[in-house]
């Protein structure tokens, strides 16, 4: 930094000089000499002489001034060393040479050259120029001579402007501060600072226009906001923040890179503790620009709220459609109000799975008798009967005695129909799994409440200390709003929500309808069709809109120890739909809801283990690894035989170890070439080598977000189960209607869109926060929504999508009789 030069000192500058020699005697030494800015001074300090020099220089009005003292000395004794004191109008400011910073476990980094800015004096309302005057003194209590240079400079290029970058370079000992005034017409700016090195580790701090300024390693985490930098830092800031709408930024160079991930160097292991003039020296880039006007704002929350009511209108002119046809069908005599979107159809058997001279009609007598009781208990039962009883409990599934006795034979059979599985009293069931609807609202209540109070805490922390290490932001598109750092990715959590409202409205839709069609004694709720049980469906809308709440608060600071609070209603939303998709032609043997959660539970619990140890302990992957193994073959078991596997035998002491080993014969040896369930076989036969590579990768790589690790275990599964319900649904010659195969399509293409962005990585807290800010971008939707906010928006469409298929899958089967749907 260029300096210039002044004339010699004014009338202030003489009477100053004059009065300290009369004051002081004249001693020698003791006159402050007359300093030139620009002017390279040498001499020597001793226990019994010091040097004071004495810079003025003439302020215009309303200018800011700033001067750089640059200092240096040859001596190496860390006993003895010269001490600088710099006198000021209204402040001081002291160091000695050789300059130390502390690192880890005690070891030391000397400076012998050191420059450092003086706190510029404030623009003065006077209209005509003032005298401004430094001291410099020097000084050491060593009893010999210690040699030094001094340099005072006036920094030219001190007030940085907008839209304009300005290169410099700082080191430990040389740190570097600049002066922003915000433009009349500017409420934000972003602070962007880039360098090509990512290393030495550096510090970039907003303080306000406040004497001292706090720009050394030790102290520059006292005051304002600050972040840790390697390539890229950016800080937005507000005109609101600062009355005086200035501020200064400092720029730190940090004597170890620890702090933005590197390692301690390589010279001070060992026994060797203390390091001199390491070169550390970084060139830097700093541009400020403008950031976006409250107008942004507003347009941003509008875009949020009107794509999703778009999602409304469309459901509305989707059900106004849907009733006309159901009108002019009902009009003409060919189906009830609730089944306007099945036709008569009627389903053939699996060829390719039915041995000759037999097909899934074989023992349909046998087996539908008791649907048929059933059936005609059904009728009995007064209108409104499916409403939930007080007196009913879920331990009184089987209905009819003789159902106990019949399921074990029935569910063994080699073709099941839907008959088969639907036995159960309908009342009692649909309690069943409307418990999941109550339960999940209580789980969300009890696990929302104390993770908003946290993300609060967290927040408020950020803004007292000023520490954006904290949160993971990505930086470069972090729009403030009031206390939050990035309002930006809490918005577009909007759609979660919103969404997932409407899902609870379309299916609150079907089950009144349903309700309509069983108070009119309609034969089709009774014998035709998948049975209509909304309980998972209830409970699928809410995870969806506790989903956005969640992943909201997580965005309020993201981090390493909050992550799971975006993932766990994911765990959960997958395992819904697995059970859901289950469920369709499986109700009587479906989990119950106590069970189903508690396996979640278990679930986030793994993840919470997984985030605290799944790092570098490889007893955590075995032991991971082995339930994963182990509890895939317990659930392919009791998916095989439809929950009646059972290896113990009460009459017989070994009777466990004997049926295990006349399972592993029958099923395994004598009917290895064709088992006598082949389509869920095939099924249980992928779905294993699946997970059991999930659990090979995970034990040998051990990734780092295990939570994100879980999650894709559970949407691979949810996603191969879905495969192969559809696969299995056209083989048995069943339809797909437009509905359901317009949000097939929609899913799959929204996915695949949402997918794209959230592998945009901007952020990750596996990384120290210097290096993650390596990966910010800008903005890239209407300038306010960057690429992972996109990705909340496609998520919640394609979640939305995802549920609208499993809610529309089966209507074409409305019109089937049940002893006529096979089970797979």
């Amino acid at each position: 930094m260029a300096g210039r030069a002044v004339p010699a000192p004014g009338a202030l500058l003489c009477a100053l000089l004059c009065a300290t020699a009369a004051a002081t005697g004249g001693g020698p030494g003791d006159n402050p000499a007359p300093g030139a800015f620009g002017h390279v001074y040498r001499g020597a300090v001793n226990i019994s002489s010091e040097r004071v020099y004495a810079f003025a220089y003439r302020s215009e009005p309303g200018q800011v001034d700033a001067v750089r003292v640059y200092v240096n000395s040859s001596s190496e004794n860390l006993q003895y060393p010269v001490l600088f004191v710099v006198r000021q109008q209204k402040g001081v400011l002291s160091w000695q040479v050789p300059l130390i910073f502390r690192g880890l476990y005690q070891r030391t980094y000397n400076y012998q050259e050191v420059s450092r800015t003086l706190c510029p004096s404030e623009p003065t309302p006077e209209t005509r120029p003032s005298e401004q005057i430094i001291f410099v003194d020097v000084a050491s209590m060593a009893p010999f001579n210690i040699a030094y240079e001094l340099l005072v400079t006036r920094l030219e290029n001190f007030q940085l402007e907008t839209n304009k970058a300005f290169n410099f370079t700082a080191s430990p000992s040389q740190p570097q501060y600049f002066l922003y005034k915000f433009p009349p017409d500017v409420d934000s700016v972003i602070i962007n600072v880039v360098s090509d090195a990512a290393y030495p580790c550096s510090v970039v701090s907003v303080q306000d226009i406040v004497c001292p300024v706090y720009d050394l390693d030790h102290n520059v985490e006292f005051n304002g906001v600050y972040q840790s930098m390697t390539k890229q830092a950016a800080i937005t800031v507000q005109r609101k923040d600062f009355p005086g709408e200035q501020f200064f930024v400092v720029f730190v160079i940090k004597p170890e890179d620890y702090a933005c991930g590197g390692s301690v160097p390589s010279s001070i292991h060992g026994n060797v503790n203390r390091t001199w003039n390491l070169q550390r020296t970084k060139n830097l880039q700093v541009t400020i620009l403008p950031s976006i006007k409250k107008s942004v704002y507003v347009q941003a929350m509008f875009f949020s709220f009107l794509s999703f009511l778009s999602f409304y209108l469309g459901s509305v002119v989707v059900a106004f459609v849907h009733y006309i046809r159901v009108q002019r069908k009902a009009s003409a005599g060919r189906l009830s109000p609730e089944h306007g979107s099945g036709m008569m159809t009627s389903s053939h058997p699996i060829s390719a799975s039915t041995p000759e001279g037999s097909s899934y009609g074989a023992i349909d007598e046998s087996s539908s008798s008791g649907a048929r009781q059933l059936s005609s208990l059904e009728r009995r039962a007064p209108a409104g009967s499916d409403t939930d009883s007080s007196v009913e409990e879920e331990s009184d599934f089987d209905t009819m005695p003789e159902i106990e006795s019949d399921k074990n034979i029935i569910r063994t059979k080699v073709f099941l129909y839907l008959s088969d599985l639907s036995r159960k009293d309908r009342r009692i069931v649909s309690k069943k799994y409307k418990i999941y609807f109550w339960n999940i609202i209580t789980i969300a209540v009890f696990y929302a409440l104390p993770v908003i109070q946290l993300v609060i805490t967290y927040q408020t922390v950020v803004n007292v200390t000023g520490n954006q290490d904290i949160c993971y932001y990505n930086f470069l598109c972090a729009h403030p709003l009031g206390v939050l750092s990035a309002f930006n990715n809490i918005l577009s959590n909007v759609g979660h929500m919103m969404l997932g409202f409407l899902f609870l409205l379309i299916v609150l839709r079907r089950d009144i309808l349903h309700r309509r069609a069983m108070e009119m004694k309609d034969i089709y709720t009774l014998d035709y069709g998948i049975p209509k049980h909304f309980g998972l469906f209830y409970a699928m809308g809410i995870a969806l809109m506790m989903e956005g709440v969640l992943s909201a608060c997580y965005h309020v600071c993201p981090n390493y120890s909050n992550f799971q609070f975006d993932t766990s209603f994911m765990y959960m939303i997958a395992g819904l739909c697995m059970l859901k998709l289950y469920q369709t032609r499986h109700p009587d043997i479906n989990a119950s809801a106590y069970s189903a959660y508690a396996s979640f539970a278990v679930v986030i619990s793994l993840a919470v283990l997984g985030v605290v140890f799944g790092k570098n302990d490889m007893w955590f992957w075995l032991i991971f690894s082995l339930i994963h193994i182990l509890g895939s073959l317990a659930l392919s078991t009791q998916i095989y035989y439809m929950g009646r596997f059972k290896i113990d035998d009460p009459d017989s002491d070994v009777g466990i170890f004997r049926r295990a080993v006349m399972v592993l014969y029958t099923d395994c040896i004598q009917q290895c070439s064709r088992p006598m369930y082949m389509d869920r076989m095939v099924l249980l036969i992928v779905g294993n080598l699946v997970n059991w590579s999930f659990a090979i990768f995970g034990l040998v790589y051990r990734p780092r977000d295990f939570a994100s690790y879980i999650l894709g275990i559970f949407i691979c599964n949810l996603l191969l189960y879905l495969a192969f319900y559809i696969i299995m649904k056209l083989r048995s010659s069943e339809r797909l209607l437009p509905i359901p195969m317009f949000c097939i399509v929609a899913t799959a293409v929204v996915w695949a869109a949402a997918l794209y962005f959230f592998f945009q990585t901007l952020s990750s807290w596996e990384e120290t926060p210097a290096e993650s800010r390596e990966k910010n971008r800008p903005c890239i939707l209407l300038g306010f929504f960057d690429d992972h906010d996109v990705w909340h928006f496609l998520s919640a469409a394609a979640l939305f999508f995802s549920f609208l298929v499993l809610l529309t899958l089966d209507d074409d089967l409305d019109t089937v009789r049940r002893d006529k749907i096979p089970v797979f």
